[in-house]
């Protein structure tokens, strides 16, 4: 109940903050702002990842891209050829042959199978993440160029104070926020 209380009791106060105060040179900068910068940004890294990261001149973050779809798809590959070996071998058991690479390691078709579905199970999840790093790399460059069209005004502040006008002086912090 007192968290309800406090809620409605914030959402109350910031009805009566200040409105935000536009001076001159942030509608020139406002002007010159590209509004179809994320989009832009987006569809470059959805065409070529790493593209909108380097539109965005954050470069450092190319190899980092890269490198999670990379892993990701070695991974794939990996699981892939190993989910093919034990099929080979099973379906040769299958078919009476005993001359596959696990003859001597491998007696049962069961355990062929298990393997089999490990590796299966592990390829699927490799395209997850292929599928999740692209994604993550497009919404990436659209969230970093909305930021950057962010304006932070020099007017924010944080600073001590002693207050001086009740009968004993107390010290505090003061946080002005100007918009």
């Amino acid at each position: 109940m007192k968290v309800a209380a406090l809620f409605i009791g914030l959402l109350l106060f910031s009805g009566i903050s200040n409105a935000q105060k536009i001076k001159a040179d942030d509608i020139v900068k406002m002007e010159q702002e590209d509004p179809l910068r994320p989009a832009r940004a987006a569809f470059y890294s959805a065409v070529l990842p790493g593209l909108g990261q380097a539109y965005n001149k954050r470069y450092w973050k190319i190899p980092l891209v890269y490198g999670a779809i990379g892993a990701s798809i070695y991974t794939y590959d990996f699981n892939q050829k190993n989910y093919l070996r034990y099929r080979t071998a099973y379906k040769r058991r299958i078919a009476g042959y005993n001359d596959d690479e696990f003859q001597g390691l491998i007696a049962s078709t069961d355990r062929l199978i298990d393997g089999q579905d490990f590796y299966k199970r592990n390829r699927d999840r490799s395209m997850l993440f292929i599928i999740g790093f692209y994604l993550l790399n497009i919404l990436d460059a659209n969230i970093d160029a909305h930021l950057k069209q962010y304006n932070v005004s020099s007017e924010l502040s944080f600073k001590p104070y002693l207050d001086t006008t009740v009968n004993t002086p107390s010290a505090g912090m003061r946080i002005a926020l100007t918009f």
